[in-house]
Formats: C-alpha cells, sequence, structure tokens
C-alpha cells in the first residue's frame, strides 16, 4: 500500500472554529493543529480519509494540487471514508464551498449515518457547517452506514467508536501483511498518546482516552502504521 500525506496546513483555529494559517497570523492562545486528509492507494481502490477543510492556495484546493504533485486526479479517487463529519474534515468534499460540484465525483463517499443525523441537530454549534452537510446529503455518491462495525472492502474494515463525536467511526486498512490505523480525532496527535487525558473537547473524552490506550497495545503487538490527521509534526507513527 502507499499512504499519501495531503497536508493542507497548520492552523489557528479560535473558539468560533474560524481557521487561519499559522504563517499568516499572530501566534495567540488560539489552538493550534494541522489539517491533513490521506490517501492510501491499495491494489483496488484509492482511498480518501477524510475530505479536508478546502483550504486553497492561488484559487485552487491545496489537496488537489497535492495529488497532481503525485499524477494523480481528483477524479481517480474510488472512496472517500469519512470518520465524522465536523467541517475540517467534510468541507473539502466540494470544489467550493458554494457550490455543488464534488471534489472527487467519482468515489462513493461512506458516512456513518447516526453521526451525520446527530450532526443535523447541532443549529448552532460551529465545528459543524451545516449548509455543507445538508448539499452533500443530496449528492448521489453516498453509501449510508448504519452499522457499529464491519468490512466496506476486505481490505477496508471499519468500528463506530464514539469518543470525539457520538458515532465517530476509525478505520483500518489491511493488505499484504501490512496495517494502517486511521483514528481520526480520538488520535488526532503523537502527544494523545503520551498524556492520558480525557479532553473536554471530546463529546466523551474517557471514552476515547480508554480507547487510545487500547490502540497503542494493538498498535504495538501488530505493527500498525497510524495516521494522525492533526499533528503538526508527523504524518504516520509507528510504535
Amino acid at each position: 500500500m502507499r499512504i499519501i500525506p495531503l497536508k493542507e496546513g497548520n492552523f489557528l483555529v479560535n473558539k468560533n472554529k474560524e481557521f487561519a494559517l499559522l504563517s499568516e497570523v499572530d501566534n495567540s492562545l488560539s489552538l493550534k493543529m494541522a489539517i491533513q486528509p490521506f490517501l492510501i492507494i491499495t491494489n483496488e481502490d484509492y482511498v480518501m480519509l477524510d475530505g479536508g477543510n478546502g483550504w486553497k492556495e492561488g484559487g485552487k484546493l491545496v489537496v488537489e494540487q497535492l495529488l497532481n504533485q503525485e499524477n494523480i486526479n481528483r477524479t481517480d479517487i474510488t472512496k472517500v471514508l469519512l470518520s465524522h463529519v465536523h467541517k475540517d474534515h467534510v468541507d473539502g468534499l466540494f470544489l467550493d464551498i458554494n457550490t455543488n460540484e464534488l471534489t472527487f465525483p467519482n468515489a462513493v463517499i461512506y458516512i456513518q449515518k447516526r453521526e451525520f443525523d446527530y450532526a443535523l441537530t447541532q443549529t448552532g454549534n460551529p465545528s459543524f457547517d451545516l449548509d455543507v452537510l445538508e448539499r452533500l446529503k443530496q449528492t448521489a455518491n453516498i453509501n449510508w452506514m448504519e452499522e457499529d462495525n464491519g468490512n466496506i472492502t476486505p481490505a477496508i474494515s471499519f468500528e463506530v467508536t464514539g469518543g470525539h463525536t457520538p458515532f465517530h467511526q476509525v478505520f483500518w486498512i489491511k493488505e499484504d501483511g501490512e496495517i494502517i490505523f486511521y483514528g481520526a480525532d480520538n488520535l488526532p496527535q503523537r502527544g494523545y498518546l503520551k498524556l492520558h487525558i480525557a479532553y473536554k473537547s471530546d463529546f466523551d473524552g474517557r471514552k476515547a482516552m480508554e480507547l487510545r490506550q487500547l490502540w497503542e497495545k494493538q498498535a504495538k503487538e501488530e505493527n500498525w502504521k497510524i495516521l494522525l490527521y492533526h499533528d503538526m509534526q508527523i504524518s504516520v507513527l509507528t510504535l
């Protein structure tokens, strides 16, 4: 398998969940994080893990520019797997925030339905872009997921874990003896494994903490490659 990090940048995030490039604003007490979707190339698929926040440079999506540097077209993507639907994970699914044109028009988008339904109730919650979600709901590309766990393909499995959000889900991709794990915002940065903390920003911080401890043990035993969506320094971690 081939792992291609698609880092949109390092950002400051304020309490209203507004993002600004770290390099373009004064340093402050705002939360700092990377936004970094991943493309995984398997024997059968071009798989996007989450969709990014749709950041642009020169009027073009950063993710698309990074794909082009790898001689990959956005139309080559066959699957998009969403961990949850916070706006920094889904806004990049559209070429422009104000249009209905999908960034990955040939991909099936896998969404946990219970997570999506919960998000639609979150009027006024700045973590969600309800306009984007309503437009996403109307697309023909969605595969609505309702199971707690299972396989998308023989190589791709998922589990609804909760934690960061009520129905947050994580993914494993296993092929040719290699295991890739994507814990998304339950395990977004390497530092989350060093400090065993139940974060108040999570829907169920204690559960997310307990899951990280379990995954850390399994990752060491099975030599997982852990993908880190929000880490500003490292993309792929092997313990």
